[in-house]
């Protein structure tokens, strides 16, 4: 990799079939796609299922971390895991549907993106407006890390250190906020 590589984590999940794989398949798989001549991965946490949600709404996911260094721009990086996601029949249908794959970029070499401003109204949305809403740019660190047992269970074992840029909290400080159960849900494959 060259010198002017940054840092970057991702987000995994997925909860239905893909050309007849299950969902652990389809992530490994996509963590292969994921290396190429601009993407050096770094580590891969394990895979845990976890449950659908809403609650109720359709299959258990795997979820997953990785860590990666590239000489991509943030967009960029994005717009190749939009790429792999296709690659394995991702629909954008329902916002928070059901899908063969998601790769959230979490978090890009600390980068508030757009700006303190628009992360902050992304960060403080409404859940009921957070279902309905999907950003037009992208917005980093991902708004919802801090919410969700199934991104920073994963990312706790392969980036337990890791310190969210406005929050100011590692990983493993933004999972001790979490309710108890929320994190006992998600399970090791």
């Amino acid at each position: 990799m060259a010198v002017n590589c940054k840092s970057a984590l991702i987000a995994l999940g997925g909860n239905l079939p893909a050309d007849a794989d299950a969902p652990q398949i389809t992530l490994a798989k996509a963590i292969g796609a994921l290396q190429s001549g601009d993407i050096a991965l770094r580590s891969v946490s394990r895979f845990f299922q976890t449950p659908c949600f809403p609650a109720g709404a359709g299959p258990d996911y795997v979820n997953a971390a990785v860590s990666v260094e590239t000489a991509l721009s943030a967009s960029d990086l994005l717009a190749r895991l939009h790429d792999i996601e296709a690659q394995f029949a991702r629909v954008r249908a329902q916002r928070w549907g059901m899908r063969t794959l998601d790769l959230d970029l979490v978090d890009f070499g600390g980068a508030v993106l757009p700006d303190a401003a628009g992360y902050a109204r992304w960060q403080g949305l409404p859940l009921e407006q957070q279902m309905q809403e999907a950003p037009g740019q992208l917005i980093l660190p991902h708004p919802r890390i801090q919410d969700r047992a199934f991104v920073l269970v994963p990312l706790a074992d392969i980036a337990p250190r890791w310190c969210h840029p406005v929050l100011q909290k590692s990983v493993t400080e933004m999972l001790a906020q979490l309710p108890e159960q929320d994190i006992a849900a998600v399970t090791p494959l």
